[in-house]
């Protein structure tokens, strides 16, 4: 603990070495206060002032940071927080005050109306939000409100698609608004239980185990369960719990038709060549294009 202070004191002293030294490269007669606002927390530091202007160029000066006309300035001077005098005359120099580098200037808002009392300027609770009424909204032309009315009007099954196809942009002409469904029963079409298969991306190889929809994966729509050759999966050919299929841990995965192949896919020979293996698959009996070719990076592996 001994060492930890000390260390923490060489720090501190290295940082500090030259405070001193703050406020030596300042021009004769110009010194470097803070200013601080009895309504505002926000503290101004090391504002340059000349000890020749009189109090109420400075109090002018002042108003342009915080916002108090002068003639609802107090200005009281500090030093560590210790109060020496207020400078009440308007006439007086600053140098008439004997004020130094590093002092506090603190200005008092006489102000009664002062927009910055109780926190009227720093204070976002204060401000009143606007909250517009569901019978203005409703009445209101361009919103999403009326978009999707006017579209249910034409299709009363009408949900929102969740892809943009218009890329931000005001479509001109008739347009036809279609949404993004989740694959039905015809993307997974000739793909059965017990099928070899082969698996994009990656072109990993494996065999049916489930054809269907999985109520536990959000998307939606069919899913085909896969056990692997290889451990390149990443399940046990459960899903958020329930147990699907069942198959040895990162064996199992479960993805969209669009990414599976089935035919004759046998087993690859880890010890064949790469020539060997093409051959391998050249005997594909159906391959689930469904051209989704331009989709496949947007499916979704489980």
């Amino acid at each position: 603990m001994s060492a930890f202070k000390s260390d923490h004191n060489l720090v501190r002293d290295y940082i500090t070495a030259h405070d001193h030294l703050q406020y030596t490269t300042l021009p004769d007669g110009i010194v470097a206060i803070l200013l601080t606002h009895s309504n505002i927390p926000a503290n101004h530091v090391d504002i340059r002032l000349d000890l020749h202007n009189t109090i109420g160029d400075v109090k002018e000066k002042f108003r342009t940071h915080i916002g108090t006309h002068v003639d609802h300035q107090r200005l009281i001077l500090k030093s560590d927080g210790q109060t020496i005098c207020e400078m009440a005359d308007d006439n007086r120099m600053l140098g008439f005050y004997s004020v130094k580098s590093g002092m506090e200037i603190h200005v008092i808002d006489t102000d009664p109306f002062s927009l910055s009392r109780g926190g009227g300027l720093t204070d976002v609770s204060l401000i009143e939000k606007y909250k517009m009424d569901d019978e203005t909204y409703e009445k209101r032309a361009g919103t999403m409100r009326e978009f999707i009315r006017e579209q249910r009007k034409k299709d009363p099954t009408f949900k929102l698609g969740q892809k943009n196809t218009t890329m931000g942009k005001q479509p001109s002409g008739d347009v036809t608004v279609t949404t993004q469904l989740p694959p039905g029963p015809e993307s997974v079409a000739g793909i059965e239980v017990g099928m070899r298969c082969q698996v994009t991306p990656g072109e990993r190889r494996g065999v049916i185990k489930y054809v269907g929809e999985l109520p536990e994966i959000k998307a939606g729509g069919y899913w085909v369960g896969l056990q692997l050759d290889e451990p390149s999966g990443s399940n046990d050919g459960s899903i958020k719990g329930r147990q699907v299929f069942t198959c040895p841990d990162k064996y199992g995965a479960f993805v969209r038709g669009a990414n599976v192949s089935v035919g004759d896919y046998p087993e690859r020979d880890i010890f064949a060549d790469s020539d060997e293996e093409g051959e391998d698959g050249k005997g594909c009996a159906h391959n689930h294009d469904h051209s989704h070719d331009e989709e496949e990076e947007d499916q979704d592996e489980f």
